[in-house]
């Protein structure tokens, strides 16, 4: 369900998501997540795809949501859980294995720091019917973790550690993301980005060169890397 209440849209997202219940939802758009999740990173790829593990579980008991995440967790000595913060690390490293991970996951959303190439999400996402969704800024983990109704279950735990492993999260109202790449491949940063460096030479007129420079910086604002 879409609201166009509010300046931003926002959407509140019942899981296990479907690719059809993706389909209205614009780059920009503010997504709440209500159901279950999992967390996976280098540690989990690596297992599952370059080892060829496979996932450890069903689709149906981890979910089909992926959050790029190394969890604030404990485990108390009764054996029950404690996560009070989920920060996203950045999606960037994934790249090489996503077209495989894809295959063997079935995951329609993957939740991130930072995005991805415009290139990956319609070479990957769109053929598997997936988008991708963005944290809002740094510092969000413990605003994110509220939205954590209980830890379901972890897998590969002794094999990776805390930090690496899979946990299995059931959430509410969890949130909030952007959506950054819809079901068409379109990118929100890439969007956003053009209408910055569309402008950003004018910000440099009239200024004398630099004293002092970097090793490999240039005065060619459209040749210099940010």
């Amino acid at each position: 369900m879409v609201s166009n209440a509010t300046k931003l849209k926002t959407a509140r997202l019942k899981l296990p998501a479907s690719t059809e219940d993706l389909r209205g939802l614009e780059i920009g758009t503010v997504v709440y997540l209500d159901g279950r999740i999992f967390t996976a990173r280098e540690g989990v790829y690596k297992k599952a795809v370059e080892e060829g593990a496979g996932m450890p579980a069903s689709e149906a008991d981890i979910g089909n949501v992926n959050f790029h995440c190394s969890p604030a967790a404990m485990i108390r000595d009764d054996g029950s859980y404690n996560m009070g913060s989920v920060t996203a690390t950045a999606s960037f490293r994934f790249n090489k294995w996503l077209e495989d991970w894809f295959k063997i996951s079935g995951c329609k959303i993957i939740i991130g720091k930072g995005g991805m190439s415009p290139e990956v999400y319609k070479e990957k996402f769109v053929p598997n019917g997936a988008i991708y969704l963005t944290t809002v800024g740094y510092g969000t983990g413990a605003l994110l973790g509220r939205g954590v109704k209980r830890v379901v279950d972890t897998h590969w735990r002794g094999e990776l550690g805390l930090a690496q492993c899979i946990w299995v999260i059931d959430v509410e109202n969890f949130g909030p993301f952007l959506v950054e790449s819809d079901l068409e491949g379109n990118s929100l940063f890439e969007r956003e980005n053009a209408k910055v460096a569309a402008n950003i030479g004018g910000l440099y007129e009239g200024l004398k060169p630099a004293i002092m420079k970097r090793y490999g910086e240039t005065d060619d604002r459209e040749e210099e890397v940010i």
